[in-house]
């Protein structure tokens, strides 16, 4: 398992582990971040991801990024 924010763009991963508090889960729930679920970056810039995950598209923070296990 590695984390989000270190996977390459374009190659399109089933998300493995959610970690934070769990205000912090269940916000990246609310944005469609769900164990089993797939997500693919799409670009990365100073640190913040776009990412693609059920069929929209949403920029993260990197430190949000560190919290997805793909």
């Amino acid at each position: 398992m590695i984390p989000l924010c270190v996977c390459d763009p374009d190659e399109e991963q089933i998300i493995k582990k959610i970690g934070g508090s769990q205000e912090v889960k269940l916000h990246l729930e609310n944005l469609g971040f769900v164990v089993g679920g797939t997500v693919k970056v799409v670009s990365s810039m100073g640190g913040n991801l776009i990412v693609n995950v059920k069929e929209s598209r949403v920029a993260i923070s990197r430190e949000m990024a560190q919290k997805i296990y793909v």
